[in-house]
């Protein structure tokens, strides 16, 4: 069966990455969620999309320079008044539901991985006795060989779109150095249909998934195909059609 996972939590339902979008997650009862983490300066893990703060937040300025508690300072944009949250605290609304955890980890406001991230989250998970429902994802191959390296026990998924493609010397040869990384590919779906047939030949239905189906229509169309799992934005409208 194609599962479903709540991209940010379901961020054209939601707001994005916000403990109200999780816990409306856990009440639809899809089986996984997709969520981003960045680590701060000050050594803290925080759960938010971009490298800087404007456009989802009505702060200003780069994730990474927020000085300890900050985060509860700053107000997620239509979200009557939520904060940024910490790792713990999301991992605190999932502890006990036994959904797959996606979770990305992000680069810096320059691109860069951030130091240590990998080993901070993967050992967070462990910690909460989440490291077999975990997924550490990431677009950069390095940060998943990382992820393998210091933490066998949690699996991986590689993000997968054009830029990533562009970056890697072309869709197929990409997708093949991800493989050797990653025990799932989640390919974007303006990438993933036109060359269905290659992709679908190369990686393992059991392994594949698209991104970021929203419609009806495109939510059914790859559930016809029987890849491992569709994740999107608009998840309410996909559990409806499963």
């Amino acid at each position: 069966m194609t599962i479903i996972a709540g991209h940010r939590g379901g961020r054209n339902e939601w707001p994005e990455n916000s403990l109200y979008g999780f816990e409306q997650l856990v009440r639809l009862g899809v089986e996984a969620v997709e969520f981003d983490v960045h680590l701060t300066k000050a050594g803290e893990l925080v759960v938010i999309h971009d490298p800087t703060l404007s456009r989802t937040t009505d702060g200003e300025g780069i994730v990474a320079d927020l000085a300890p508690g900050q985060r509860n300072q700053v107000h997620l944009r239509n979200s009557d008044g939520q904060t940024i949250p910490s790792l713990e605290e999301v991992l605190d609304i999932f502890q006990d539901t036994g959904m797959e955890l996606q979770v990305e980890l992000k680069a810096d406001h320059e691109g860069k991985p951030y130091a240590d991230l990998e080993r901070r989250a993967s050992e967070l998970l462990r910690a909460r006795g989440l490291a077999e429902r975990a997924v550490l994802t990431s677009f950069l191959p390095e940060v998943l060989a990382t992820c393998r390296k210091l933490a066998p026990d949690i699996r991986t998924l590689s993000s997968y779109d054009r830029n990533s493609a562009e970056r890697m010397g072309g869709v197929l040869e990409g997708l093949r150095r991800q493989l050797e990384v990653s025990d799932i590919i989640a390919v974007e779906k303006s990438v993933l249909a036109p060359h269905w047939q290659e992709i679908s030949e190369l990686v393992p239905l059991d392994r594949l998934g698209a991104w970021v189906p929203n419609t009806e229509e495109d939510i059914r169309f790859w559930y016809e195909k029987g890849i491992r799992q569709i994740t999107t934005d608009t998840p309410t409208l996909a559990k409806s059609l499963q």
